[in-house]
């Protein structure tokens, strides 16, 4: 089998080296990749990501085609594929609507939608983790429209890299995916420009301490990244920011009016959160 993977970053670049370590079981012959970024592809070869990068014309004949791009990259890919009748498509994107949407007809039996639950705030090919996707979720969404030999092949992949497999549709992939990924980037990025705007450089070196560093690692993440996906999950974003928004509001006046008990049980319910994590 032959393998490429498009898009050399924390994702793609993590995904080569993971199918490295079971290429015998999966009976991976070559594995290739493609970045239009130049520097990136340069540097995915020299960190041994991947054995060859090719030009986009010849990774489309790949048996296994991995789309590890930003989602709006992969929206233009999937709709300019020429890719052959029995190569299977495995795509990672953050949002699923609009992706299914934009798949062509004749292509759709050979696209597995998933998602990786898996990710850091850092990108490109220096991001790159043997060891991102073992023991984590993948969200295989709308697979009921995926060709059984093509679905199959990819339940094979994720089950080598040692994934746990979560079936759902494209519409509750994106809500859930709003609460629990989409919304806390949101507010990290917020924290982070509030205290960027009222604190110097230097109180933020001295003063932040373990709290602030958590609560803003998301922060760092890729913008481009998170804009497209801002972008095609725009719906279900902006109800869990009108959710989370009412929240703090509701803090806010319980600050005011003094409630502390009231304030003490509003925490301890959050703290029920930790018996699922």
């Amino acid at each position: 089998m032959r393998v490429g993977i498009v898009g050399l970053g924390l994702m793609g670049g993590s995904m080569g080296l993971a199918l490295q370590e079971v290429r015998a079981q999966l009976g991976i012959k070559s594995l290739v990749g493609f970045d239009r970024n130049v520097l990136h592809a340069q540097m995915a070869l020299s960190l041994g990501l991947v054995e060859e990068c090719v030009e986009f014309s010849q990774i489309q004949t790949c048996d296994l085609l991995i789309l590890a791009t930003p989602v709006e990259g992969i929206i233009h890919i999937l709709t300019h594929l020429s890719s052959t009748p029995t190569s299977t498509i495995i795509e990672l994107g953050g949002a699923k609507e609009q992706i299914v949407r934009a798949i062509p007809s004749a292509l759709r039996p050979q696209v597995v939608v998933s998602h990786p639950m898996c990710g850091t705030e850092f990108h490109g090919p220096k991001a790159a983790l043997k060891g991102l996707y073992k023991h984590k979720i993948v969200i295989l969404v709308d697979c009921e429209q995926s060709g059984v030999t093509h679905l199959q092949r990819a339940k094979e992949v994720f089950s080598a890299l040692g994934m746990q497999m979560v079936k759902m549709s494209a519409q509750d992939h994106d809500r859930h995916v709003a609460f629990v990924s989409h919304l806390p980037h949101a507010i990290s990025y917020a924290l982070a420009n509030v205290v960027l705007a009222q604190e110097s450089p230097q109180n933020i070196l001295s003063l932040a301490a373990g709290g602030f560093r958590d609560m803003s690692r998301l922060s760092k993440s890729a913008p481009q990244m998170w804009e497209d996906i801002f972008r095609q999950n725009q719906t279900h974003l902006l109800e869990a920011l009108e959710l989370f928004i009412a929240e703090m509001q509701r803090t806010k006046d319980m600050l005011k009016a003094q409630e502390w008990k009231d304030l003490c049980a509003w925490m301890q319910r959050a703290n029920c959160l930790q018996e699922f994590m």
